[in-house]
């Protein structure tokens, strides 16, 4: 796998360093409360899992799939709830850890059902902030890292469910996903 990444953008070090940072903001901003946090899957899932060890509050952790890019390296436009929560948010802070802020559509989605339902508050805390690749006008609240406008794979992030499992972020090479 390593031999298709043409560079590796964020490595282990960076992306745990990135986890402690965010990690510590958001315990000095939620001291007292006791937010729910929804992981966005799949690609979410190792950032939740290194973000929230890094987090001293009291948390309940929930988990939802929304689907967008139907495994190609473009998204569709079409959302779609695959996969929804169990726990009520009415009256809640909810903190939404995402993989890759990109188009923003899949968190507007996201932002607007949880409104619906009643969140107190509803924040963002993403690993990877794509502002170039916005098609609506969102913003993350807690961001690991800005990416500039270039395909990534890796710590979550896949191309046709493959490459979630290397341990950095980098660049898919062109040649990998083009026709």
């Amino acid at each position: 796998m390593d031999n298709d990444i043409q560079e590796v953008l964020f490595d282990q070090d960076s992306i745990h360093h990135a986890a402690v940072r965010l990690g510590k903001q958001i315990t000095k901003d939620y001291a007292g409360e006791e937010p729910v946090v929804l992981s966005v899957l799949k690609g979410a899932y190792l950032w939740t899992a290194d973000l929230l060890r890094e987090v001293d509050l009291y948390v309940k952790l929930e988990f939802i799939k929304i689907s967008s890019y139907h495994g190609g390296v473009s998204s569709t436009n079409s959302i779609s709830l695959v996969t929804d929560i169990h726990s009520d948010v009415q009256g809640r802070d909810v903190i939404i850890l995402e993989d890759i802020v990109d188009t923003g559509q899949s968190l507007l989605f996201l932002k607007k059902l949880l409104a619906e339902r009643g969140a107190k508050s509803i924040q963002v805390a993403t690993l990877l902030d794509k502002k170039e690749g916005r098609k609506v006008e969102i913003r993350a609240d807690y961001i690991g890292f800005d990416v500039r406008n270039e395909f990534v794979v890796g710590y979550g992030l896949d191309y046709k469910e493959m490459y979630r499992n290397l341990p950095y972020v980098g660049i898919l090479k062109k040649e990998v996903y083009s026709d």
